[in-house]
C-alpha cells in the first residue's frame, strides 16, 4: 500500500525540484570543473543556534535547505525533502528563523530545529533576527527572514532553499498586487524559482494549503499555527479569512485556482515584455549612450516604461522605492513634453530632457 495521496503529492512536487537542482548542479560542475556553492569556511561558525555542522566532505553533492517555520506548509515540505533526499544524491538541511515578535519565539524555534534534526536533516539552524520597521511589519519581517536565509545559504554553500508557499499563498499575492495597482509584474505573483541564481524554490505553488495540512496529519507531524495568520491587524490575514471567502461566495469555487493561473499567464507576459524592453533599451540610445526621446516615443507604453524604469535603477534609484507614479512622471517627459522641470526620483536621481535626449542621473 502506497503513501496517503496528500503525502504522495508533496513528495512528487519536491522530487521534481530536486531533479532540477541536481541537473543544474551537474551542468555547473561540468562547466567549471568544480562543485559550485562551496561553503565559506570563515562563516562556518556564524550561524546562531546551529545544531549540526555542515558536511564539507560531501561537497560533490548539492545541499538543499528547507526554510521551516513549524507551520503545516513548511513541515510538510521538510518531511518531503527528508524522504526524497535519502533516495537522491542530495544533502538536506533546515533553517528556522526566530523573528522575536512573540513571547516564547526562541523556544519555539528551538523546538522546530529539534524536529528537523529528528528528520535527519543536516545541517540544522535556528537563526534569530531583528525585525525593523521599514515598509510595515509584514514587509519588515519578510526582509529580515530573507536576509537570514541568504546568509545561511552562503554560509553552508546551499544550492537551493525550499519555501513552502502554496497555491493559496499565490492567490493572495495576486490579489494584493491587484489592490495596489502595481502592474502586470505584481500580478505575476511568486515565481517557482527566484533570488540569486534561482536560489529559492517553491515546490508547492501548484498544491493547495489543505493538501499540505493533510500530509502532516497523515504523517502525525506536529505543526504550529502562527497566531499572526489569523490576526486581522495584518492585511494578508484579512484577505485570507475575509476577502477570499467573500470572493468565493460571490463568484463560486475555483477563485484560488483562477488567480494562480492568472499569476502564471501574467508572469509569461511580463517576462516577454522585459525581454523586449532589454532589447529596446539598447536601440533607443545614441552613439554616446544617451536615451533619444524620439525613439522612446514610438515604443509601446509598456515597453517604454520598462526602459525608463531600468534606466532609473541603473542611475542609482532603489528598485523597491521606485513606484509606477515615478515612472509615469518621467514618461511625460517623452509623451507630454511642455518644458517641464527635472523629475526627482528616489535615491537622489533626477530625470530631465535636454536637446531631444532624456538624461537620468544622480543629482
Amino acid at each position: 500500500m502506497g503513501p496517503h495521496p496528500a503525502v504522495a503529492a508533496i513528495r512528487l512536487a519536491v522530487r521534481r525540484v530536486l531533479h532540477d537542482v541536481l541537473t543544474e548542479f551537474a551542468e555547473q560542475t561540468e562547466r567549471t570543473g568544480r562543485a559550485p556553492n562551496a561553503p565559506h569556511p570563515e562563516l562556518a561558525e556564524a550561524g546562531a543556534g546551529r545544531r549540526r555542522p555542515a558536511l564539507p566532505e560531501r561537497t560533490d553533492t548539492p545541499l538543499v535547505l528547507v526554510a521551516c517555520s513549524g507551520g503545516a506548509d513548511s513541515m510538510a515540505l521538510a518531511s518531503a525533502l527528508a524522504f526524497e533526499a535519502r533516495k537522491l544524491a542530495v544533502r538536506a538541511g533546515g533553517i528556522t528563523v526566530d523573528h522575536g515578535l512573540q513571547n516564547g519565539s526562541d523556544t519555539r524555534a528551538t523546538e522546530v530545529a529539534g524536529r528537523l534534526t529528528a528528520m535527519d536533516l543536516d545541517p540544522v539552524e535556528a537563526v534569530a533576527v531583528r525585525v525593523g520597521h521599514d515598509g510595515g511589519p509584514e514587509a519588515a519581517a519578510r526582509d529580515a527572514r530573507y536576509a537570514a536565509l541568504d546568509a545561511a545559504a552562503e554560509r553552508h554553500g546551499a544550492a537551493a532553499v525550499l519555501l513552502g508557499h502554496t497555491r493559496d499563498d499565490q492567490a493572495e499575492t495576486v490579489l494584493l498586487g491587484l489592490a495596489r495597482g502595481s502592474g502586470i509584474r505584481s500580478l505575476s505573483g511568486m515565481a517557482a524559482a527566484s533570488g540569486p541564481a534561482g536560489r529559492y524554490r517553491r515546490p508547492f505553488l501548484q498544491l493547495d494549503r489543505q493538501t499540505a495540512r493533510t500530509a502532516c496529519l497523515a504523517q502525525s507531524l506536529p505543526v504550529w499555527d502562527d497566531p499572526h495568520n489569523i490576526d486581522p491587524a495584518y492585511t494578508r490575514s484579512r484577505l485570507r479569512h475575509e476577502g477570499l471567502p467573500a470572493l468565493e461566495k460571490a463568484l463560486g469555487k475555483g477563485v484560488v485556482e483562477a488567480l494562480a493561473r492568472t499569476a502564471q499567464l501574467s508572469r509569461d507576459d511580463a517576462d516577454a515584455l522585459d525581454t523586449w524592453a532589454a532589447e529596446a533599451g539598447r536601440d533607443v540610445r545614441d552613439d554616446a549612450g544617451r536615451l533619444e526621446c524620439a525613439k522612446l516615443h514610438v515604443l509601446p507604453p509598456a515597453v517604454r516604461r520598462r526602459v525608463l524604469r531600468r534606466a532609473a535603477i541603473e542611475a542609482g534609484s532603489p528598485a523597491g522605492s521606485l513606484f509606477a507614479r515615478h515612472i509615469e512622471e518621467v514618461d511625460r517627459l517623452i509623451t507630454g513634453w511642455r518644458g517641464q522641470q527635472a523629475i526627482n526620483l528616489p535615491g537622489r536621481v533626477e530625470a530631465l530632457r535636454q536637446g531631444g535626449r532624456l538624461v537620468i542621473r544622480q543629482s
